[in-house]
């Protein structure tokens, strides 16, 4: 059994639902101290993260990722227990396999191997790792770059382990991700009786329009790197349950991807001025879950691009589909951000797995993207 695979087995076996760490943390900070890491515990709440370095100059390669997972859902679905992982058909089933304990395991087995092979390698290596990816995201990886900054210490390049790939391990590496806007809606009306609409006012019959308006707006037309703006409701709720009562309220939320051809103030004013437009007695809540970035050809890309070529054999491709990440909180600091891990297939799922041959594969590649920036 490889080292790798060995480790991605043990941080498994920890029940580690968000924001739970379940004492992965403390695992893999081990495994660091060994080769010569410092590690810095930085809680906050009830939420558990590390920040690692190995290094005092830059640059500064920082790997970033999370312990925690989503909830397994019903257990009696999965053919195996999801926290008691277990190989087979080549594959590593259990809950958190593909997203993202496996890369977090090839993350520190390509670290042992790249710190053996240069021991006084140039700049320094760090880890930062969160429980809470999967929940909130408010005491995680945003506090610790906020802590990170408050003194002055930065990050050049930044490998996120979530899993990119689509098909095969490094067949897609996301060197950006789209920004994301939460509105909660709520149109208000006059409660009545069926029987006697005139005396009623209901928010549902005035609120429709409005919202297939909303839903059909062209936001922008996308660029080379990101698709088009696109909005979803998530969650539509009216009325008491009873069968003849008109309902004085109409809940929506909806969710905005955005790329950088719109800003997010230009989403709220565009939809402020909608709704205004129909006359509606509402009102709207805003919550940003991320900015859109973008890290564009450079160092760390075309590391990546080498490493994976090395291994696997073929050219990777460049994406920024998919949801957010906590990339969206290191960009920022203008670090480039790329994200590189197993096929995602299977993450969220019941039976969720990763392949045994990929968690190999993604720390060789990781170990050529070290060997690709620290190395003179």
């Amino acid at each position: 059994m490889s080292d790798t695979l060995e480790l991605a087995k043990q941080l498994v076996a920890r029940a580690s639902v968000t924001p739970e760490d379940a004492g992965c943390q403390a695992l893999m900070a081990e495994r660091l101290r060994a080769i010569g890491f410092e590690v810095e515990d930085l809680p906050f709440g009830e939420v558990s993260n590390f920040w690692a370095r190995r290094g005092d100059r830059g640059p500064v390669l920082a790997f970033a990722g999370h312990t925690d997972v989503v909830p397994p859902g019903p257990r009696e679905q999965w053919h195996s227990d999801p926290f008691r992982p277990e190989v087979r058909d080549g594959c590593l089933y259990g809950r958190g396999s593909a997203d993202m304990k496996g890369s977090l395991a090839a993350m520190v087995t390509a670290c042992e191997a790249f710190v053996g092979q240069h021991p006084d390698h140039r700049g320094s290596i760090a880890f930062l790792i969160t429980s809470d990816e999967e929940g909130p995201s408010v005491n995680g990886t945003v506090k610790v770059v906020e802590h990170l900054q408050a003194r002055g210490e930065r990050i050049d390049w930044c490998l996120v382990g979530e899993p990119s790939s689509s098909r095969v391990v490094g067949d897609t590496i996301k060197n950006g991700r789209r920004g994301s806007l939460n509105g909660h809606l709520t149109v208000r009306g006059r409660q009545g009786h069926v029987a006697y609409p005139q005396l009623a006012d209901n928010p549902v019959h005035r609120a429709l329009p409005a919202l297939a308006e909303l839903v059909a707006v062209e936001w922008d037309q996308g660029n080379d790197h990101f698709p088009p703006t696109t909005l979803q409701i998530a969650n539509l709720h009216a009325g008491t349950g009873a069968e003849n009562v008109i309902p004085g309220e109409l809940e929506a939320q909806f969710n905005l991807r955005f790329s950088t051809g719109i800003t997010e103030a230009q989403i709220r004013e565009r939809i402020t001025a909608l709704l205004d437009a129909h006359g509606l007695d509402y009102d709207l809540r805003w919550r940003l879950s991320g900015q859109p970035f973008l890290t564009p050809a450079g160092e760390l890309v075309d590391a990546a691009r080498g490493a994976i070529r090395e291994v696997m054999g073929f050219e990777t491709g460049l994406s920024t589909s998919g949801g957010t990440s906590d990339g969206r909180f290191i960009a920022p600091t203008g670090a480039q951000v790329v994200e590189l891990g197993p096929v995602n297939a299977t993450i969220h799922q019941v039976d969720e797995c990763v392949e045994v041959e990929a968690l190999d594969q993604l720390s060789r590649i990781y170990l050529g993207i070290l060997q690709r920036l620290l190395t003179d």
